[in-house]
């Protein structure tokens, strides 16, 4: 089988392989899956219906692998989903449903409708063969080890068992798509599991908004002082990432709108807290932006406190460690951990098996592959790309874009792969831009000297080395949003 992931953009925009991709990425040509959604089928889809299909098994209906399920082409393969949710979350939104803004059945799509969507895009082409289309298996069950040398994943359910009592099972795979997200990271801090709450999946929503409403009615008995009633109604969020500061705007216009209006005597008593390590809120966006939120919540009258580092967390109480005042503990009502995320059991597990100790997550080449594995691919949270340096790779390009094979390249010469070699490799697209330079001619002169004619510059391999010396410098990590 060919390898054509339509450069990895599951937006069902099939784009072919730059020249210069297919001439460094040979290997690529060894095996791979097609996915995707674009109306032009060559003899490939009528070779597979005489040879058996491969087994395709993917981990996860999060965003990325649901996003892999909508533009796969299941004709062409036997494919099993399992995951321990039979539904996909828009977890952007699932701020809003712990205040009731919006409703959880409005931010979940059933996962077997998803494929079945899916379904329908390739009915013309079932109709073309004559032959009905395959069905798809899903199965609610969680993965919690894979055999990477037998190509085999074990999993568990929890809705049932089997005749050993279990409810485990094990499915062999010709290919694997790991897409089984992240898990909360506590750090190790003692009470976490046990006292705070998460906002991660839909019923930790759910949960959160009984709580909330639980801590307004503890804090109207008649019994309570002033002291315990404030303590009820003390909201804390320890994180100042994307999560904790939406959650934190969502709670604030919940009390100010609507819950004011429900227990008019205690609304005086409402503290929402926000407890960040670094020095910001959002210290992954632009500084502005951590500014103007900082802004807002301090008119809001949202407590941020950066510089707190969350050490112990009790049933009533939260311990906090600061540089300049030492440790302090202040009670609470309700606590909400949105602190960052962590490597799943069975991705760790993975790791150790292929190399990869020590890392955070799975290093996949540009083709999503995971490297030392054969058949596995990695996508979504549970993965990062390991991007191609320019220097690695310079002899083969100096030896692409000579066409001549004089030994020299001119400036035509590399100007006309400058486009695959952006695509190929984006740090030097971002080094242009931080050094104010609009063509590759202008770093050419630049490393020359400045003073030569753009008509009359050649290199040769070593000269092109100086040139592109400091371009890996600008390699970067993708973001781990759900557009990415």
């Amino acid at each position: 089988m060919r390898m054509r992931l339509s450069a990895y953009s599951f937006d069902g925009a099939a784009s072919p392989f730059s020249r210069l991709v297919l001439a460094l990425a040979a290997a690529a040509s060894s095996g791979g899956i097609v996915a995707y959604a674009g109306s032009k089928f060559d003899n490939t889809a009528e070779q597979t219906q005489v040879a058996q299909k491969k087994k395709m098994v993917v981990l996860g209906t999060g965003w990325a692998g649901t996003a892999f399920l909508k533009n796969l082409d299941y004709s062409l393969y036997d494919v099993k989903v399992i995951s321990p949710r039979n539904y996909f979350t828009f977890t952007p939104l699932l701020p809003s449903v712990t205040c009731g803004t919006v409703e959880p059945r409005s931010i979940v799509e059933p996962i077997r409708k998803i494929i079945g969507k899916n379904k329908l895009l390739f009915n013309w082409f079932f109709i073309l063969l004559s032959q009905k289309g395959e069905e798809i298996d899903y199965w609610e069950a969680d993965c919690y080890k894979i055999n990477t040398v037998g190509k085999k994943v074990l999993c568990r359910s929890k809705i049932g068992t089997n005749l050993d009592g279990t409810g485990e099972f094990v499915v062999d795979y010709d290919y694997l798509v790991i897409a089984v997200g992240a898990q909360v990271n506590t750090f190790n801090t003692p009470g976490v599991m046990e006292h705070c709450h998460f906002l991660k999946e839909i019923e930790d929503a759910r949960r959160i908004r009984r709580s909330v409403i639980d801590c307004f009615e503890k804090a109207s008995l008649p019994y309570l002082d002033e002291e315990e009633r404030k303590k009820n109604l003390h909201f804390v969020i320890v994180g100042g990432g994307p999560t904790g500061v939406e959650f934190a705007a969502e709670l604030h216009d919940f009390v100010a709108e609507d819950l004011t209006k429900l227990y008019p005597a205690i609304q005086d008593l409402v503290k929402i807290s926000v407890i960040q390590s670094g020095e910001h809120i959002l210290t992954m966006f632009d500084q502005r932006i951590a500014e103007f939120a900082e802004a807002k919540f301090q008119r809001d009258g949202i407590d941020v406190r950066t510089g707190y580092r969350v050490v112990k967390i009790s049933d009533n109480s939260i311990t906090m460690k600061c540089k300049s005042t030492g440790e302090t503990s202040e009670p609470y009502g309700m606590a909400v951990w949105s602190a960052g995320v962590g490597t799943r059991p069975v991705i760790v597990d993975v790791m150790k098996q292929i190399g990869q100790e020590n890392r955070r997550v799975l290093t996949t080449d540009e083709w999503l592959r995971v490297c030392g594995c054969d058949g596995i691919y990695a996508i979504g949270d549970c993965a990062t790309i390991s991007q191609r340096k320019v220097m690695e790779d310079i002899s083969a390009i100096f030896k692409f874009a000579d066409k001549d094979n004089s030994g020299t390249l001119t400036v035509k010469e590399i100007q006309d792969i400058f486009e695959d070699l952006c695509i190929r490799y984006p740090q030097l697209e971002l080094y242009l831009k931080s050094k104010h330079m609009s063509d590759i001619a202008d770093l050419i002169r630049d490393a020359k000297g400045g003073d030569v004619e753009k008509g009359s510059m050649q290199l040769d391999i070593d000269e092109l080395k100086i040139a592109l010396a400091h371009v890996d410098s600008q390699v970067k990590s993708l973001p781990a949003t759900a557009q990415v």
